[in-house]
């Protein structure tokens, strides 16, 4: 048995406050791992030490509620409370500008009008005609919508169908504002769609969801990886969460 596993023991079995308090340093690089990936698209303004903070809060939590019989790692299981704690910090301060949010909605819209109209999912010269902007301007609007759509895609929130695992938004693209897509489809119909549209996706684009979503990579590292710009990154990312949103939507109403 690892010494860790004897932490485990010992606080699980025994309520050793001395275990759990071993248990909270042997992961509090987690923390700040994630406060930083979160943290990384942020503005300035947003200070860092209180993600950190929030993110402490979260990782008591989930030392408090794991149960190491189950037949999942720790790491996992702290990774969702650690990012939901952040989130809901950012949540309540709402801090994403209002012309943000309008910049993302207004784009997710053109998408999903054009989805419509089309039956595929829409070029981007196709979008810009839709939008009234040219390619810059439609590049830029990308990159001021990047803070609202890397955000939303790492929330969490827990499930009412039975399942004791907490979900993430890129399961389900959800849009806060807008109808629960789990309720209108079921996460099974919710899943297969993403999954077809991914598959739809240029190489480039379903890369850099790979790499960020999946291999966790921040966005300056799938930069390097892929050889383009940290903003090419961040305005490649929002136009693919945006594009899956609005495959969301315009399914919702079939």
């Amino acid at each position: 048995m690892s010494n860790v596993d004897t932490l485990w023991t010992e606080y699980k079995q025994n309520g050793s406050k001395v275990a759990k308090d071993k248990l909270l340093a042997e992961y509090a690089g987690l923390v700040k791992y994630i406060a930083d990936r979160v943290g990384y698209s942020l503005p300035r303004s947003v200070d860092r030490q209180d993600l950190v903070s929030c993110g402490i809060m979260g990782l008591i939590k989930a030392v408090e509620t794991f149960e190491p019989a189950k037949d999942i790692k720790f790491e996992t299981f702290a990774s969702h409370k650690i990012r939901g704690a952040i989130l809901d910090e950012l949540r309540s301060l709402d801090w994403v500008p209002r012309s943000v949010r309008q910049k993302s909605k207004t784009i997710q819209k053109a998408y999903s009008e054009l989805e419509e109209k089309l039956g595929r999912t829409p070029y981007d010269d196709e979008v810009c005609v839709h939008l009234g902007v040219n390619g810059d301007e439609f590049e830029k609007m990308l990159a001021d919508s990047a803070p609202a759509t890397v955000l939303s895609l790492d929330e969490t929130f827990g499930r009412d169908d039975g399942d004791s695992r907490d979900m993430s938004i890129i399961e389900t693209i959800e849009d806060t504002n807008a109808d629960n897509p789990l309720q209108k489809l079921g996460y099974d119909e919710v899943k297969r769609i993403l999954k077809e549209a991914i598959m739809t996706l240029p190489e480039k684009e379903k890369l850099v969801i790979a790499l960020y979503h999946f291999e966790e990579l921040t966005l300056k590292e799938i930069g390097v990886v892929l050889d383009i710009t940290e903003s090419r990154v961040s305005q490649i990312h929002s136009k693919v969460m945006l594009k899956l949103r609005s495959k969301l939507q315009t399914r919702m109403k079939d």
